[in-house]
């Protein structure tokens, strides 16, 4: 199944890219290698605020590790000058979780935004990934995630 009826099954419309807030750029690209900046969790257009741990609970985390995929895969998709089978495999995700001390579960948080990515672009979407609680987030968002794709 193409990329394009993957998204339409899961009635995705991916975003435009994001302006950043701060000084950096969306994505950088070097040979083959495609850098995409970190992607805050947004709901209703606003960062989604929470700890996971305190007011947040890890299914929650999930559905907003989720909707970064889809605004990350917005950005590939600008990067990529509107085609998604430019990209060849997501190399790695990085997912940082704002998590008070004793919340132990990041990995599935970050499963939101991994799962979507392989299904959506299918064995290119498969990838190494880290995933790490960390004290607070920009704007108090409750997940960032970053990644690298090599483009064909």
């Amino acid at each position: 199944m193409a990329i394009h009826q993957r998204l339409k099954e899961r009635n995705i419309e991916l975003p435009d890219v994001s302006v950043p807030a701060a000084a950096y750029v969306p994505y950088v690209q070097t040979g083959n290698l495609l850098f995409v900046s970190g992607h805050i969790a947004k709901k209703d257009g606003k960062a989604w605020v929470g700890q996971l741990g305190t007011n947040m609970d890890t299914e929650t985390g999930r559905q907003a590790a989720e909707s970064i995929a889809i605004d990350l895969l917005g950005t590939l998709q600008a990067a990529c000058g509107g085609d998604l089978n430019r990209i060849k495999r997501i190399v790695k995700v990085v997912s940082l979780v704002n998590a008070n001390g004793t919340f132990t579960e990041p990995h599935l948080v970050t499963n939101g935004c991994s799962e979507l990515l392989m299904h959506i672009l299918g064995d290119a979407g498969a990838h190494a990934r880290s995933a790490y609680c960390v004290a607070q987030l920009p704007m108090g968002s409750c997940v960032e995630i970053e990644l690298v794709a090599e483009l064909l």
